[in-house]
């Protein structure tokens, strides 16, 4: 009895112990920071816009807060408008490219970048300045994306994520809807998106005398999301990851199925693309749909510019975004997170605990109402939270569009499966690769089609020269040569 006693005793003892170490496994980082002695970390991002202004604004509240508290000056910098921009300047410093800055103490980053600066022992790990606790408050798949490595480490700081949503112009559908009596739940599937953008293209042929001169009904941006997600609803990860070597598993039925569903539709004309995204087809009204970034809701159009003297306001409806009939609901997550470079544990440590903050559940919120992104904590995916914080926002075409999008994301993430491949070598490569392929192709055969129609070939028949078994075999074969290309 006494010896059980005393194996009780130890026990409790040790539990005592490792609770009072996990509860302060920071303190001795906490220790190197000196208010009297600031460190300054500097970050490199790509945001712009209401983007830009609302990670601005939070920056300065920490270095006026919390960061003035414990001696952290935190410098940010955004390195053009878009993610390519941010890489190539990250890239070009890891390098030490001439003529290239020094490298920044924190930098955003996908997993594809993070992996190549982390191949160069770069990129420092997070573990040890987080709790247990800490980590468990974040959405775990946003923290798993950021373990790439053999180890696991945490290499990926997750501060925003998003996903893809359909957005509509709904006062131009309301008008096609009434006329053929289209109906919204064919939205929800690729496939009868696809009759409905046929139906589209054919009722606005019909209102003009000439030929051939129907609209496009949809875009989307982002063709690497659709082969990925794609082939992930249809049963097969394209890329199939393991310790940052990748097997490419290109299904040659599930590439018909995408191909089908894309590039048929495109050559017909009842996909298009123009503009550098697809609000800006939108704003023209050459589409009335599309699928893009949550993060790229708040440019959708409040109204149609027609000519430089001709505009009319229209409504828009939000959507999740559609999957193939019969297939797993999934949607892309994606986003990118902080990535801190190795330096010493004070620099370290400093970055990560403005990135805590900055991840404080109802800080985030501020941050997703400000600039279409979706909070990180578990905590803060909450459509009442996000809904009240949009309340207190100024009214303005951007918060109206949130208020639709916001929560239509959060509900999509809550309810699909979210999916990022991992990352790998060659990976930025491969992704250019599902990004151009099928897209080039299809808008050199549309300009082919259009010539021929131009030639008085009928529609379907110009149509039916390039949706061939050969054409798409033929494609098929270049695009898995350019994929084996991109990792070599």
């Amino acid at each position: 009895m006494a010896g059980r006693k005393k194996g009780c005793l130890l026990l409790a003892l040790l539990l005592i112990m490792v609770m009072a170490l996990s509860g302060c496994q920071n303190s001795g980082f906490e220790g190197k920071l000196d208010a009297k002695n600031p460190v300054s970390i500097e970050i490199w991002h790509y945001y712009n816009g209401p983007q830009k202004t609302e990670f601005d604004r939070l920056v300065t509240e920490f270095n006026e807060t919390v960061g003035k508290e414990k001696g952290i000056i935190v410098e940010a910098f955004s390195q053009g408008n878009s993610i390519s921009a941010l890489v190539e300047k990250v890239m070009d410093a890891a390098n030490k490219k001439v003529g290239a800055g020094e490298i920044p103490d924190v930098f955003a980053a996908y997993a594809d970048t993070a992996y190549q600066v982390d191949q160069l022992g770069l990129v420092a790990s997070l573990d040890a300045y987080l709790t247990k606790e800490e980590l468990d408050e974040y959405v775990a798949p946003y923290m798993e994306e950021g373990r790439f490595d053999e180890e696991g480490s945490l290499k990926i700081f997750p501060i925003a994520k998003s996903t893809e949503l359909f957005m509509l112009n709904k006062t131009d559908w309301d008008r096609f809807a009434a006329a053929t009596g289209a109906k919204e739940e064919d939205l929800q599937t690729m496939e009868g998106l696809c009759r409905i953008a046929a139906s589209y293209y054919e009722w606005t042929d019909s209102l003009t005398p000439e030929a051939n001169d129907g609209k496009a009904f949809f875009g989307r941006d982002a063709m690497a999301n659709y082969i990925i997600i794609g082939s992930k609803q249809l049963g097969t990860e394209i890329f199939s990851v393991k310790n940052g070597k990748v097997t490419f598993q290109v299904d040659e039925t599930i590439m018909r199925k995408l191909w089908d569903n894309y590039y048929v539709p495109y050559i017909s004309g009842h996909f298009a693309s123009y503009g550098k995204f697809r609000s800006d087809d939108a704003k023209t009204g050459d589409i009335i749909a599309l699928v893009g970034s949550t993060s790229g809701a708040a440019y959708f159009p409040d109204k149609v510019t027609v000519n430089d003297t001709q505009s009319y306001p229209i409504g828009v409806d939000v959507f999740p975004a559609p999957c193939f009939e019969g297939a797993q609901k999934c949607a892309v997550q994606q986003g990118a997170g902080m990535v801190v470079t190795k330096s010493n544990e004070t620099k370290e440590y400093a970055a990560t605990v403005f990135l805590k903050w900055f991840t404080d559940a109802k800080r985030n919120i501020e941050f997703s109402v400000g600039s279409g992104y979706l909070p990180v904590k578990k905590e803060a995916n909450d459509v009442q939270m996000v809904n009240d914080a949009l309340e207190m926002q100024e009214d303005s075409t951007v918060t109206a569009n949130l208020k639709k999008s916001l929560p239509a994301a959060i509900e999509q993430a809550n309810t699909y499966e979210l999916y990022t491949n991992k990352a790998f070598e060659g990976g930025t490569k491969a992704r250019d690769v599902l990004e151009t392929s099928m897209q080039n192709r299809a808008k050199e055969d549309r300009a082919a089609v259009v010539e021929l129609m131009n030639q008085s070939v009928s529609h379907k028949d110009a149509v039916a020269q390039y949706s061939t078994d050969e054409t798409f075999s033929s494609w098929l074969e270049s695009f898995r040569k350019e994929l084996n290309a991109a990792v070599q």
